[in-house]
């Protein structure tokens, strides 16, 4: 578990130059669920999803002499926005290593941040030719899910669900290599200790069920085709593996459900949400929770960095 001290801390660093996100009710969304919903809508932080919190605190927690070097992520869309949104921020240089097929919005954004783009054709080697450009040039590298420093700046939002949802039961988080659900759950856990945490794995391409099976990460095959381009890491990080098998229920969705709850989200909610943001909402409106009857639910949402090219034909 990533200590409660340490997160705390991570929220002090980065207050001022992050948002306080807000938990909004949800009710007619709840009421096809038969539960109390509250959304955690990360999509209002910046850059559109919850990685600058992470991000920010790994790099305002860097020496100078590192920072100078340059930054280098590798992501296919948020935590690359995350990081270069960080690096511009303390003035520090900013190469991304980014899958060629990443969303076109996603690299527009990057760029608009400042940073260099490096694509990638392979995901599955994406990490590889991450390691080739951190040594060609020096860089420091800022690992999106699979460092402590990434995940206390994540558990900040644990941190504030426990403290402006005192009454929650259940609190649904979303799973892609794991440092969200690895931050959020050491900070529950913590401070609200009897609340259940559930995961939500994406079941065309899961990272954590099978890697808490072998008892290490595991390589996650990619689906085809999916919204949920958050969700599709090479590889769920060893922290998170670890925090999951003490703290968390692990369930999956299809496709189709995720785009139903990004229908739902949308048109109830008004929240324009990506695949991975609606992930979490999509477990609770397919039945996967298992949540009894008036259940008082938090959903976080990621995300709302949505490639509209690609996901308006499919929601509308």
């Amino acid at each position: 578990m990533i200590s409660i001290d340490d997160i705390r801390q991570a929220a002090t660093r980065i207050s001022g130059a992050l948002h306080r996100t807000p938990i909004m009710s949800a009710r007619s969304i709840g009421e096809r669920a038969g539960v109390d919903l509250r959304l955690k809508c990360e999509l209002f932080q910046k850059t559109g999803s919850f990685k600058p919190r992470g991000a920010l605190n790994k790099v305002l927690s860097l020496a100078d002499v590192e920072r100078r070097r340059g930054l280098v992520p590798v992501s296919a869309g948020n935590h690359a926005q995350a990081v270069a949104w960080a690096a511009r921020h303390v003035g520090a240089p900013c190469v991304v290593v980014m899958p060629s097929d990443a969303p076109r919005s996603k690299l527009d954004a990057v760029r608009g941040y400042g940073a260099e783009v490096v694509l990638h054709p392979d995901r599955a080697t994406l990490f590889d030719r991450l390691r080739e450009v951190e040594r060609e040039r020096g860089l420091t590298f800022v690992h999106p899910f699979d460092d402590p420093v990434v995940l206390a700046g994540a558990g900040t939002v644990g941190l504030e669900i426990a403290e402006d949802a005192r009454d929650v039961d259940v609190v649904i988080v979303p799973v892609g290599g794991g440092g969200l659900m690895g931050g959020v759950a050491s900070a529950i856990r913590a401070l609200a200790p009897n609340v259940r945490i559930v995961a939500v794995e994406l079941a065309a391409g899961p990272g954590l069920g099978p890697a808490l099976a072998a008892g290490k990460p595991v390589p996650v095959a990619r689906p085809s085709h999916t919204l949920a381009d958050g969700m599709t890491p090479p590889f769920v990080g060893a922290i998170p593996l670890d925090i999951a098998r003490q703290a968390v229920d692990i369930v999956t969705v299809t496709e189709n459900e995720i785009i139903d709850a990004m229908r739902w989200l949308m048109t109830r909610a008004k929240l324009y949400v990506e695949g991975s943001g609606a992930a979490a909402t999509a477990a609770l409106l397919a039945g996967k929770v298992g949540a009894p009857p008036g259940t008082r639910v938090v959903s976080v949402v990621s995300g709302g960095n949505v490639d509209p090219e690609r996901a308006l034909g499919a929601v509308a």
